[in-house]
């Protein structure tokens, strides 16, 4: 019985010891990912960076937003979404060396410089790629179309030029698309009516997109679509439309869009609405009355003419979001109708 607990103590302190001489023989980490993760920090080539990545560690254990799958243990998320500026340079080609990465989603680095990486392609599993507040530059790639994981791209605040890839429209899963406030120039692409991602918001904002919105647009019920501070023009109206069971935000200020308002058929799921600085004719239709949550409305700075139709949200809403038109007149604004 003593040889036995003697061998049982043995067993024990030889496990103990491996523990701390051999670490990494109980570590949860897959070694590609985190030679990839090491060599993403290393590509960054700052020491403030990704302090937490040691490579003493285990990296599905306390490496600040690093992320691992809880079944498989391999790198799924990568994120930052706080400032400071840590990240600086272009993005390391390593990050294509990720294979099981879901979410890359880095906020608030303005350092953060240089194209997107074509090495990106890899990440057949990318569902979010969102990189926003930095200063990327460079063109929308158009081989983003191959990684047909994605759901939601998102590049808002950065400083990308050049056109949209029509093949964006392509992915099969995508139902977000946000690259508002950066230089982008040209059209929107006609294939943008044939996204097949179901409730999706459409973020274009802040460019210097021009021509018309394609008529493909108006076979899309976009839960939220803002396309304002362009140099867009034409008719707008296509994106509305009675049959709309999804549209809740649509914001289409500062552009040169000309219609009749008149004519419009507004969907009923209609949230908040912006029309203003426009060239935009006719009078509001009564029809915006039977919009039973509109909470936001503005047309002013338009070429509006007529009654504002008593009824609804209408009267409950500022002055200011009817003024600067060419003759509207009636309650909430000062001029009564004769």
């Amino acid at each position: 019985m003593d040889d036995r607990k003697q061998i049982y103590r043995i067993l024990c302190f030889l496990v103990l010891f491996c523990s701390f001489i051999y670490p990494c023989l109980s570590e949860l980490c897959h070694p590609q990912d985190k030679k990839a993760l090491l060599q993403i920090k290393k590509g960054f080539n700052n020491p403030h960076v990704f302090s937490t990545w040691d490579p003493n560690t285990d990296c599905c254990v306390n490496w600040g937003g690093a992320h691992c799958d809880e079944k498989n243990n391999r790198i799924e998320t990568l994120e930052i979404y706080f400032g400071g500026g840590d990240l600086s340079g272009p993005i390391p080609p390593e990050i294509g060396d990720l294979p099981y990465l879901r979410t890359l989603w880095w906020h608030k680095q303005p350092n953060l410089t240089g194209p997107i990486p074509q090495s990106i392609t890899k990440l057949e599993r990318l569902s979010y790629l969102v990189i926003t507040w930095a200063n990327l530059s460079g063109p929308i790639p158009d081989f983003l179309s191959e990684i047909k994981s994605l759901v939601s791209i998102e590049f808002s605040f950065n400083n990308l030029t050049g056109s949209i890839p029509s093949s964006l429209s392509r992915l099969p899963n995508l139902t977000g698309l946000a690259l508002d406030r950066n230089k982008l120039t040209g059209p929107i692409p006609d294939s943008f009516g044939e996204f097949q991602g179901f409730s999706f918001y459409l973020k274009l904002s802040h460019n210097q997109l021009s021509g018309k919105i394609p008529a493909s647009l108006g076979k899309k019920d976009f839960t939220y679509v803002d396309l304002s501070r362009n140099k867009l023009e034409g008719d707008a109206s296509v994106l509305f439309g009675s049959n709309k069971k999804m549209t809740q935000q649509v914001y289409l200020s500062r552009n040169s869009f000309e219609f009749d308002l008149s004519e419009v058929e507004f969907p009923k799921s209609l949230i908040e609405l912006d029309l203003s600085h426009n060239k935009i004719t006719g009078s509001i239709p009564v029809g915006l009355t039977a919009v039973d949550y509109l909470q936001g409305l503005n047309v002013s700075y338009n070429r509006l003419c007529g009654k504002i139709p008593v009824g609804g949200a209408l009267q409950g809403f500022d002055y200011t979001v009817y003024f600067h038109n060419r003759c509207l007149c009636g309650s909430p604004l000062m001029e009564s109708c004769k």
